[in-house]
């Protein structure tokens, strides 16, 4: 009986904290926007660029700040998913291992705050970030990790292909997604809507070949095509020193405009991608956009990220440049919100993603018949030869 009223206690004395603190932070006076100053951006073949000043409104701010809390959180249990071996095979994530924070949320979290959801996007492998915030939820990508009927490809495509509307996935081949992003753009074009492509890839794959003839056709047919080069400074478990002759990554599109971007700072990117995006559906084509960005971790889940660089060096940029203390910072220094809510949004987060978590590894796993199933889209059922022609699989779409 003691402990019972121990218990209840216990439960009533934190809805009482949790109450007041919501009444608190309802009876503050916060500022409804402010007006900050970010990083001039570098310029090529471009006589002027974004704007170094911004303006934050409150509301775009929480939003924001739960949104990148959201990712790396979503990030952080995907990694411990994956040493518990409930995630397989292959896992890029773009948060830290070890329990480092992610440094590339601001690039995922700003490309899409200076969009519209009618545009489109592309990526590589390192895709977690932008399927969130493309509009899936983190129930449904923690699924697609773990391999369940309720994963946003049916547990079919794993960590490297996912897929939301108007967001063509996570590619696995290297480069490859470039010239695709290019053919999105081609028919934005063709369909005569005022849409542009978000095409990305990272610093490793900019030497592809591939990438420099689909510059060429992207100029050629002025292509509302936003070529986005994520640079997190490793290719793999190669600085970009010694991978590339030069890393002015903004300038590879010679003869199309480029910019580089601090991608650490979310208003940045934010900015420079709304002036991109006005640029490409003004009609002049195509635009080059270098994200500076970092990675706290490994290539991939098997690289523990720390044979190729120093710890030091891992620390240093984590202490100066981290996104979501940089926007924190912002927000409770300009009067747009107070530590205690944003405290509050993180317990909030924290909650989401571990019941994303529990749902992901309770879910079924696909049954075997619906192995060939989804191939087509609205097409009427067919059979599917299995791996030797007496096992046949139905395809429904």
């Amino acid at each position: 009986m003691r402990k019972m009223l121990a218990a209840v206690s216990r439960v009533l004395s934190g809805a009482s904290q949790k109450s007041a603190s919501r009444v608190l932070v309802a009876s503050r006076n916060f500022a409804n926007d402010a007006t900050f100053e970010i990083k001039k951006c570098d310029l090529h073949r471009l006589e002027e660029g974004p704007p170094v000043t911004t303006v934050l409104t409150r509301e775009d701010g929480l939003k924001y700040y739960r949104m990148m809390q959201t990712v790396r959180r979503m990030e952080l249990k995907a990694d411990q998913l994956y040493k518990q071996k409930i995630i397989r095979g292959f896992c890029h994530l773009c948060d830290g291992q070890f329990l480092l924070p992610l440094t590339q949320e601001a690039c995922c979290v700003g490309l899409e705050a200076g969009i519209n959801p009618t545009d489109h996007l592309i990526t590589a492998y390192r895709a977690h970030g932008f399927t969130f915030t493309r509009g899936l939820s983190v129930r449904e990508i923690l699924a697609e990790l773990t391999g369940r009927k309720g994963g946003c490809a049916k547990g079919k495509g794993g960590s490297m292909h996912m897929y939301a509307k108007n967001f063509y996935g996570g590619n696995g081949i290297v480069g490859a997604q470039v010239p695709l992003g290019a053919g999105i753009a081609l028919a934005c074009k063709y369909n005569g809507k005022d849409e542009v492509c978000l095409t990305l890839y990272g610093d490793g794959a900019a030497n592809q070949g591939q990438i420099f003839e689909a510059y060429n056709m992207a100029a050629l047919w002025k292509l509302p095509c936003i070529f986005i080069c994520e640079n997190n400074r490793y290719g793999m478990g190669t600085s970009v020193e010694r991978a590339a002759a030069s890393t002015d990554y903004y300038k590879r599109g010679d003869f199309i405009p480029g910019l580089r971007v601090d991608g650490m700072d979310i208003l940045c990117v934010r900015e420079a991608t709304r002036f991109a995006a006005a640029y490409c559906r003004s009609g002049k084509g195509p635009i080059l956009m270098e994200l500076q960005t970092y990675r706290y971790h490994g290539h991939s889940m098997s690289d523990p990220g720390v044979s190729y660089r120093t710890r030091e060096e891992i620390q240093e940029v984590r202490s100066k440049s981290d996104p979501i203390m940089l926007l924190k910072d912002r927000m409770v220094n300009s009067n747009l919100a107070s530590v205690e809510e944003l405290k509050e949004i993180d317990v909030e987060v924290r909650k989401e993603i571990e019941d994303a978590a529990q749902f992901a590894t309770a879910d079924p796993e696909p049954p075997l018949e619906e192995l060939g199933y989804h191939i087509y889209s609205s097409d009427p059922p067919f059979e599917v030869r299995g791996a030797n022609q007496w096992i046949k699989f139905k395809s429904v779409s």
